[in-house]
């Protein structure tokens, strides 16, 4: 009988063991800055939420490119896993938004992507440029130029690098610069 108690306590602290370590692994690791898990990169993919690539997440620009100002005193933009995008931007308390598709390409120059947004709201628009994430993935370059309808000027090529917009007759006053927020 004795050895039938400390079996019956044995199975116990053995069950309670196994249910407190499932419940930590159903807890999951999206978190904690290692590529474990089925993750497929850092506290990404898998079972967790889906991988950032290139331009995806939310960005923040203040002050804006110069060529910008006239538009806008600050943006927050983000573009989403599914190649949609929201701007938000402001202009002396104003805000408009602007929504649409995009396609973005990495290039073969460093880590410059080519992109290609197709803005529905509030008009249609479509325009293409370039942009880069730091290695870090907490900042961003960012140089587009609309190209329909046409405006007469080339768009920025990741070959002529940033400030190539019209043929870098605008030289960096095209470049936006970005924060990421998350």
């Amino acid at each position: 009988m004795k050895s039938l108690k400390l079996f019956g306590m044995m199975m116990l602290f053995a069950s309670m063991l196994l249910m407190s370590c499932g419940k930590e692994e159903d807890k999951g690791t999206c978190s904690d800055g290692i590529k474990n898990q089925d993750e497929t990169g850092i506290d990404c993919g898998g079972a967790c939420s889906a991988c950032k690539e290139g331009i995806q997440g939310k960005w923040k620009s203040f002050p804006v490119a110069p060529i910008l100002a006239n538009f806008a005193d600050s943006i927050v933009a983000e573009f989403k896993v599914n190649n949609t995008y929201t701007v938000d931007q402001w202009k002396g308390g104003s805000k408009v938004i602007l929504t649409g598709t995009y396609v973005q390409t990495k290039s073969n120059v460093g880590n410059i992507y080519t992109i290609k947004i197709n803005q529905t709201t509030p008009t249609v628009i479509t325009a293409e440029g370039i942009f880069e994430v730091t290695s870090d993935n907490k900042t961003m370059k960012y140089e587009l130029l609309q190209t329909q309808p046409a405006l007469g000027y080339n768009p920025p090529t990741p070959a002529a690098g940033f400030g190539s917009t019209a043929g870098g007759l605008f030289g960096l006053n095209n470049v936006q610069n970005y924060v990421r927020i998350n």
